[in-house]
């Protein structure tokens, strides 16, 4: 198929894809990152809507079709070297983020102790649970949302709440299996993959961590006093175990595991007592 003069003159990856930021179109703030190949972009010229392609599902995904949040294109417009695009849109609902928050850059490097820390500077403007629990109402058949249409990320992604876990699971094994054979520069997942074990176990292990902060955190919160801390940090737990368990598939994954492994472990202690079960190891 002959593309389009404007289109040709984009440069595609050797997948046949460009990456995407979108960017407030009042304030100028950077929204999230996605990508495009040329049926979205040239979609995206056509409705003035924001149309990616999700890696992971192989298929174009209308930013906000399952959490509402939409992207409305004032301007599309491409750098000097013809393989970044940026849009210039405006935000339904002012949450371009999964998580439930404006940006999905809500992390910033903080360079003021000994250790360069990255935290998190951000609220969170509506549960992530809340949006998607709405608009899944609607579907029919189960399907991971927009939210988790590229596992990339360094955090894993909320998927629709009509997806079983056994099926969020299993498409999970299979995206972290096609990884093992993808270019260290082309994924967060295959970057780990790279680095080795080591690499893998120590992000558990500081997934872990962060985990137990963030339950102090919650802990430390009063829901009577202030409804907002409290919610930031219970969503702020469920977002760090999130990561612990993303980072222990990846684990699994290194030594060709699948989940179902750890669900048929889990299912077998069914109706034993936890002494009995120790007792039996």
């Amino acid at each position: 198929m002959t593309l389009p003069a404007w289109l040709a003159a984009v440069n595609f990856n050797t997948d046949g894809l460009i990456p995407a930021i979108a960017q407030d179109y009042v304030s100028g703030r950077i929204l999230m990152m996605a990508w495009m190949n040329a049926e979205s972009l040239q979609l995206t010229a056509e409705t003035q809507t924001a149309v990616y392609f999700s890696r992971s599902r192989g298929k174009l995904w209308h930013k906000g079709e399952s959490s509402g949040h939409t992207q409305r294109v004032h301007d599309i417009r491409l750098d000097c070297d013809a393989d970044v695009i940026v849009l210039s849109v405006t935000q339904a609902g002012g949450i371009a983020c999964h998580t439930g928050r404006e940006s999905c850059f809500y992390q910033r490097l903080d360079l003021s102790g000994q250790t360069p820390e990255w935290q998190t500077v951000d609220k969170v403007l509506k549960d992530p649970a809340e949006i998607y629990q709405t608009n899944a109402a609607a579907k029919a058949t189960p399907q991971i949302n927009e939210a988790a249409e590229d596992i990339d990320h360094s955090h894993t992604h909320q998927n629709n709440r009509l997806a079983t876990t056994h099926s969020i699971l299993q498409q999970l094994d299979k995206v972290l299996a096609e990884r093992k054979q993808a270019d260290a520069d082309s994924s967060y997942v295959a970057s780990l993959y790279a680095k080795g074990l080591n690499k893998i176990l120590e992000k558990v292990g500081e997934e872990s961590t962060e985990s137990i902060i963030a339950a102090k955190d919650l802990a430390n919160c009063d829901e009577n006093v202030d409804k907002t801390q409290y919610d930031e940090a219970r969503h702020e737990l469920i977002y760090e175990v999130a990561d612990v368990w993303f980072h222990t598939l990846v684990g699994l994954a290194w030594f060709d595991i699948e989940s179902e492994a750890v669900l048929n472990e889990l299912g077998r202690r069914f109706g034993l007592s936890g002494i009995a079960e120790k007792a039996a190891r």
